[in-house]
């Protein structure tokens, strides 16, 4: 469905991603694994058009789609909830969901889609007219994953989804990232929690440097010597 080709992004004199190759396949939960600076926000940019690729592909259901203009990805069915949830903080909890719509013209299916995140976010839907500023932080993240869901995408890639929240509230998020997978939505996922990531991914790329250095299912690399020494503290 979705795939890179030796792709190479490089900010200024920096190679942050040196010809990485990866597969997204329709229906599947893929992560991307790594520690701090290993690259991984960098792929999503650059999927998501806010990065360009010095060069290599980008294919989204075998059409080439490298440099597209952001609004253009979002269009074709690519949604990002970026690292830092970056919702609006002024604008209440129904407002900042209306934004996420912002590609879309179809009122009646606007509408009926904001009620669907909200049965998959009940406190969403109690706070719907409260600032954004104003939520929790759980609130915010679970604000920014339903805000992409508005412009209803085949692809949903989730940038660091459970940094700074609690355990509780870690599982109560990636359970509805299990949800969402489950209702036809492709997810690629970016997280440092390497082992709650694993834990529901079906395919994994481990990412060190700007470099795949290693590949697989999530529940093999789980269990993976070299993973659980690097990322599981094992």
């Amino acid at each position: 469905m979705l795939s890179l080709e030796n792709l190479h992004v490089y900010y200024g004199a920096i190679h942050a991603i040196k010809g990485i190759s990866i597969r997204i396949p329709r229906g599947q939960i893929v992560t991307l694994i790594g520690a701090n600076g290993a690259g991984k926000s960098t792929v999503l940019r650059a999927i998501s058009g806010l990065t360009k690729p010095r060069s290599g592909r980008i294919l989204y259901d075998q059409a080439e789609i490298t440099g597209w203009a952001p609004e253009n990805v979002v269009r074709q069915g690519i949604a990002l909830a970026p690292e830092g949830r970056r919702i609006l903080p002024h604008l209440t909890v129904y407002e900042n969901l209306q934004l996420g719509a912002y590609s879309r013209s179809d009122k009646d299916g606007i509408a009926a889609d904001v009620d669907k995140v909200y049965g998959l976010f009940p406190r969403l839907h109690e706070r719907s007219q409260q600032k954004g500023g104003t939520l929790s932080g759980g609130e915010q993240q679970m604000l920014a994953v339903a805000r992409a869901l508005m412009s209803r995408p085949k692809v949903l890639m989730l940038d660091e989804p459970s940094l700074g929240l609690a355990p509780k509230l870690v599982a109560e998020v990636f359970e509805i990232i299990r949800a969402i997978n489950a209702q036809g939505c492709t997810v690629l996922l970016v997280e440092q929690n390497a082992f709650t990531a694993l834990g529901i991914a079906d395919y994994a790329y481990v990412l060190e440097v700007g470099t795949i250095v290693l590949a697989g299912e999530g529940a093999r690399l789980i269990n993976d010597a070299r993973v659980r020494a690097a990322y599981l503290g094992g």
